[in-house]
């Protein structure tokens, strides 16, 4: 396993600027860094994941930061299966809030302990510190602006979908 090989772990349902300031910080680190779209159980998604998929590309490459990134997803098996599978030998979290360090500190343990593989927290920009999906998913739901709070193309997505579908 390879520290030049990284992999961001979200739902991204849907993708935000915070997932987005996250994954932008990540590529400079890394030589490598897979953006990957995991099913997590205990969410209902708003989104399917190949519209998530598309999302998330569409604001890479609009941000300009394509280069060295890698979509994916993953819905069977540990993540860090996906991690040994490709190389990775991190994982980068994003940290809000101090709720974040104690739900992803366990699993941060129990991925090194199975696989070897190190989690690197990256703090939240204070300005999207406040910014998650279940937030977005709930404005846009009642028919708000989340402009502020997402990629141009996730903006653009939402404001053409129904708020029923939410």
């Amino acid at each position: 396993m390879s520290n030049r090989i990284a992999v961001v772990p979200g739902s991204f349902d849907p993708p935000t600027v915070g997932h987005m300031d996250v994954i932008r910080r990540a590529a400079r680190l890394y030589d490598e860094l897979h953006v990957l779209v995991v099913h997590n159980p205990d969410k209902e998604a708003m989104l399917p994941i190949a519209q998530r998929l598309s999302l998330l590309q569409e604001s890479i490459e609009e941000a300009g930061i394509a280069g060295n990134i890698i979509i994916g997803s993953w819905s069977v098996g540990l993540l860090v299966d996906y991690a040994q599978e490709v190389g990775a030998g991190v994982l980068v979290k994003g940290i809000r809030s101090q709720g974040d360090v104690a739900y992803e500190t366990p699993m941060a343990v129990v991925n090194n302990h199975l696989a070897g593989v190190e989690t690197v927290f990256v703090l939240a920009d204070p300005a999207n510190s406040v910014v998650s999906s279940s937030l977005v998913r709930q404005v846009a739901g009642l028919g708000g602006d989340v402009s502020p709070y997402v990629p141009a193309p996730v903006a653009r997505y939402l404001a053409q979908a129904s708020s029923s579908e939410f």
